[in-house]
């Protein structure tokens, strides 16, 4: 019998996968998109454009289904996209991990965190 840890395979899942067990209910209400979110999705798209090629979907999808249980369960649509295209852009080498705290203490500094 298999448990709602492995796969079909018998391999251990993440959280992402319920394989073939029924999932969290999904609210597919239509809303505005804030600021921040709105800023994601432009970047997802700047990032991925064929002319830069700085990302690729796959990686996206493998740094979503790498966030721990408690992460991937408790975070939103675009705060999963954020956090995976972070571990790319350091993994790849477009921004270290120091470069980033750095920048985002600057913009905490100068207010610029609200919507």
């Amino acid at each position: 019998m298999q448990d709602k840890m492995t796969g079909a395979t018998g391999h251990p899942t993440g959280p992402h996968d319920v394989g073939g067990h029924p999932g969290p209910t999904m609210l597919k209400d239509e809303h505005q998109h804030v600021l921040w979110e709105r800023r994601v999705d432009a970047m997802m798209m700047l990032l991925t454009h064929p002319s830069r090629k700085l990302l690729i979907l796959d990686e996206l999808r493998r740094n979503v289904e790498a966030l721990g249980p408690g992460a991937y369960e408790t975070m939103g649509y675009y705060e999963r996209w954020i956090a995976a295209i972070t571990a790319a852009m350091i993994d790849r080498g477009v921004v270290s991990s120091d470069e980033l705290g750095r920048k985002m203490a600057e913009v905490e500094a100068r207010g610029l965190d609200r919507p």
